[in-house]
């Protein structure tokens, strides 16, 4: 079937689809746009963007449906946050259907929300293993693999560029023993992969920062040690890894080990380091003590960002248990936001408030020397 057809046949189905054609911001491609002013939370009431100390931005996932449908999820992630994160609308399944047909409506939505609210956007991301298109395949040659993935991300990168401030340009590359994970793009291409799909983005958009993100990796584990040295080998390589995105889906009893400090030794490499998807998912059902329990995870996560000068971002992997990732993933678990699935504020949001007023007077007071 003809590029075409397809693409009218998903249009008759209310899928919105374009054929790619570049699109830069007006003006001069290597600005980043001055976002208009946010709108006005309830009066009286603090929001964690009210607080955050300049230099660290505060950001959400956020979920397309709630974006388009919902007034007060709307609302609420407009007030609350600076920056946001695309939770699924930037992936390349979502954006790329058919090869050389792209569905931008859902992405494009989240840029122009972001900017007419002030935000930054974190964009999520171009290479992951989970989120190949179908119609790639592991038949074909390597040449035509790395063509394929060459262009997707040149694709994708290009038509946001000056809008989107820093990318996830691979995910979860690591398999848990720290080697790197077993995939297409390692089979058919080869560890060099990953040097390449950062050339590739920042000759796309020389402004945006680009981040290696992953999971598991929030404390010293074997995983984590392997991810420090393999930023290293890059960066001494003159790869543009500008900086390393911390997961943190985490559960209510298990802190990881020594946050801070870790944070801190890949911050002497010279990156930026951010809190890329933090959640504390609790047991089910979820009592006012087990909530007291991820509310002092939250904290001390935050803690961990504000206390390393390279810290330069703090995001939740989505803010409403109504809109969660997790029921659906851990069995038995949930609650994970800060958020109720009213939207009612929980102790860990009240957690993120307070940790931020404790830091506001070192925050003005000037630097010593």
């Amino acid at each position: 079937m003809s590029v075409a057809l397809v693409a009218a046949a998903l249009l008759a189905a209310g899928m919105a689809l374009v054929r790619y054609a570049p699109e830069r911001p007006p003006g001069d491609g290597d600005a980043r746009p001055v976002p208009s002013s946010p709108a006005s939370a309830a009066p009286g009431r603090e929001t964690l963007r009210d607080l955050m100390p300049p230099g660290v931005k505060i950001g959400s996932a956020v979920d397309g449906r709630g974006l388009s449908l919902e007034p007060a999820y709307r609302a609420l992630l407009g007030t609350e946050f600076n920056a946001m994160t695309a939770e699924n609308a930037m992936k390349w399944r979502n954006l790329e259907p058919l090869p050389g047909v792209y569905a931008w409506t859902g992405a494009d939505q989240l840029v122009d929300f972001a900017h007419q609210h002030g935000q930054a956007v974190y964009g999520h991301t171009l290479v992951w293993h989970s989120d190949v298109p179908k119609w790639v395949s592991p038949d074909w040659p390597a040449d035509q693999v790395r063509a394929v993935l060459q262009e997707h991300v040149t694709t994708v990168v290009s038509r946001y560029r000056g809008r989107v401030w820093a990318w996830d340009v691979v995910n979860e590359v690591l398999d848990e023993d720290g080697t790197l994970r077993d995939t297409l793009w390692l089979r058919k291409l080869g560890p060099g992969y990953v040097a390449d799909a950062f050339r590739w983005a920042h000759a796309a958009d020389p402004g945006a920062r680009l981040f290696i993100n992953d999971y598991g990796v929030e404390g010293r584990t074997r995983k984590s040690d392997a991810l420090l040295k393999l930023v290293r080998d890059l960066r001494r390589a003159g790869v543009p890894v500008d900086g390393v995105g911390f997961q943190s889906h985490l559960r209510w009893d298990q802190p990881p080990r020594d946050l801070t400090g870790n944070l801190r030794r890949f911050a002497q490499l010279g990156v930026s380091v951010a809190i890329t998807e933090l959640d504390v998912r609790v047991a089910l059902p979820a009592t006012p003590q087990k909530l007291e329990r991820q509310a002092t995870l939250y904290r001390q996560v935050l803690r961990a960002c504000l206390a390393v000068t390279a810290c330069v971002s703090f995001t939740v992997w989505g803010f409403t248990d109504a809109r969660s990732w997790i029921p659906g993933y851990h069995r038995g678990y949930g609650a994970a936001c800060l958020f109720d699935g009213s939207l009612a504020p929980k102790p860990a949001h009240a957690a993120l408030l307070d940790e931020l007023r404790r830091q506001l007077p070192r925050a003005a007071s000037p630097s010593p020397g």
